[in-house]
């Protein structure tokens, strides 16, 4: 009897981590799964029109826009100001300097520099970082940034105190934005108040991103971001 128990204990514990092992291999099936699924939400959202607004044709460049490539998170820090991410891909794989980084649930960041296998992404919980936002409910613009303490909180900025907010609000990413894809999810709003100067939202948000558990990233290839440089490029300096 005692021999059998200790059989059934020992095989207990080779099945726990064969499934250990199994469920890894679980989870990357199914990120890889879901950057098919990403890059054809990416283009049916570019080609649903708003109701009620006036008919638009998008051409097949704006359609074909983003494009998400997976990776593993290597490295990363969140007890830091200043926040960063390691992944395990890098020029090899198309991946370049500019590029949005976002999870499964939220935004994670914008990749700074790259190795041919490696990049470096400054991560929304940093806070030289900040990204353009608005209220998904009514498109009201702000801007979002990380305050450096907690990293499930982060604050958006510059609502005015007389646009509509309240608790349990969604905020995403911007139509105006130069780095993310509009509507890619970033917090809940969790708190208001008023600013000091008593003329603006003081607004807490609970990120999406589970930055503490994070293992796979998208990064996202915007095809025509090259022309949209080179359109700023163009405008004339003020003298």
């Amino acid at each position: 009897n005692t021999t059998n128990r200790w059989a059934a204990d020992v095989l207990a514990k080779v099945q726990g981590v064969k499934s250990y092992y199994n469920l890894k291999e679980v989870n990357q099936s199914l990120a890889q799964e879901n950057v098919q699924l990403r890059n054809e939400l990416f283009q049916l959202k570019s080609q649903v029109q708003p109701k009620g607004e006036i008919p638009y044709f998008v051409n097949k460049a704006t359609i074909l826009k983003y494009h998400a490539t997976l990776a593993k998170v290597v490295v990363q820090s969140t007890e830091l100001t200043q926040n960063y991410i390691t992944i395990d891909k890098g020029t090899q794989d198309g991946i370049r300097p500019g590029m949005a980084v976002i999870s499964s649930t939220g935004i994670v960041g914008k990749v700074m520099s790259c190795t041919p296998n490696l990049s470096l992404v400054i991560s929304v919980l940093n806070t030289n970082n900040s990204i353009s936002a608005k209220i998904k409910s009514n498109g009201e613009l702000g801007y979002v940034k990380w305050g450096g303490i907690q990293p499930e909180v982060a604050d958006m900025m510059d609502v005015s105190k007389y646009k509509k907010v309240v608790k349990g609000d969604t905020i995403v990413t911007s139509d105006y934005n130069a780095v993310f894809p509009p509507n890619v999810p970033i917090g809940i709003v969790a708190k208001l108040g008023l600013k000091k100067d008593g003329n603006f939202h003081d607004i807490k948000l609970m990120l999406l991103t589970k930055f503490s558990t994070l293992q796979y990233v998208y990064v996202i290839k915007n095809s025509l971001a090259w022309q949209q440089v080179k359109l700023n490029e163009s405008i004339p300096k003020a003298e």
